[in-house]
């Protein structure tokens, strides 16, 4: 059966556009909120994500690793860190060799990732460090690579987050953000819709973090799209910036390299 939603997408994705956002579910965005969000649903965070995502997560988070061309012996930053899956894979390709520096505002979420990491990765050299995305607590020109995955777009001020890992990149690094998206396609934005309606919520809920969950539909309604994200990394500073898409547009890559010799 198909839902109301993907019908209507049937039948206007002949040519007539649908406004973006039409779909109202503005929720007022602050820091304190955000935060609040992101420590109530810290002991749920990880079995949440792989169920619904079937467990893809991890794929497409061992491709922005890949993009931020991470390699041994490297510093390394993840950035919005969360419960530590993108540091995990970062502190395996810089190696024992090398650093990785992960950063949160979620106090509760960075006591999940430290206990993780005893039990997963216990001679990793990961430094979890509570910190604010819009201040990094670091120098300039100080890190080899640097990932973020699901951060971007819960930032209050998306510019000055590229801005901020524009500064702390040595000249030639690259960041890898991933995120989730608002796809172009009306037929693919329908699908989101019953995705995050039919089957986040009731996940969500079955776990007691309803209201928290409910927060990811009006936060992507509100995410730039990849041609903006381009834009705005290369304002903060990023010499080249490219962005790719999967599954219909849903999930995002940003892959912004500071200007400096690149590496391969």
């Amino acid at each position: 059966m198909t839902s109301p939603a993907l019908e209507r997408a049937l039948q206007e994705s002949d040519g007539t556009e649908i406004e973006a956002g039409s779909k109202s579910r503005e929720t007022e965005v602050t820091p304190d909120r955000v935060q609040s969000i992101f420590n109530h649903i810290a002991p749920v965070y990880d079995n949440l994500n792989d169920r619904l995502s079937g467990g893809l997560h991890h794929i497409w988070k061992q491709m922005a690793v890949g993009w931020s061309r991470a390699q041994p012996g490297d510093r390394a930053l993840d950035v919005c860190c969360g419960s530590g899956d993108l540091a995990f894979v970062l502190a395996e390709a810089v190696g024992k060799s090398g650093s990785v520096t992960a950063v949160d505002f979620s106090c509760q979420l960075l006591d999940a990732a430290r206990d993780r990491a005893q039990l997963e990765l216990p001679a990793s050299a990961i430094d979890w460090l509570e910190g604010d995305a819009l201040a990094l607590p670091f120098e300039a020109d100080c890190f080899d690579a640097a990932t973020m995955g699901y951060g971007l777009r819960n930032l209050t001020d998306i510019p000055q987050g590229l801005r901020e890992l524009h500064r702390v990149l040595k000249p030639g690094a690259t960041v890898a953000i991933l995120d989730m998206h608002r796809p172009s396609s009306p037929v693919f934005r329908a699908i989101q819709d019953w995705y995050l309606d039919a089957l986040v919520v009731p996940a969500a809920t079955e776990l007691g973090v309803k209201s928290e969950y409910e927060y990811i539909a009006p936060s992507i309604d509100r995410f730039p799209t990849g041609d903006e994200q381009v834009r705005l990394a290369r304002e903060a500073g990023f010499d080249r910036a490219v962005h790719y898409t999967t599954i219909g547009g849903m999930m995002g890559f940003l892959v912004a390299t500071k200007r400096g010799t690149e590496r391969e």
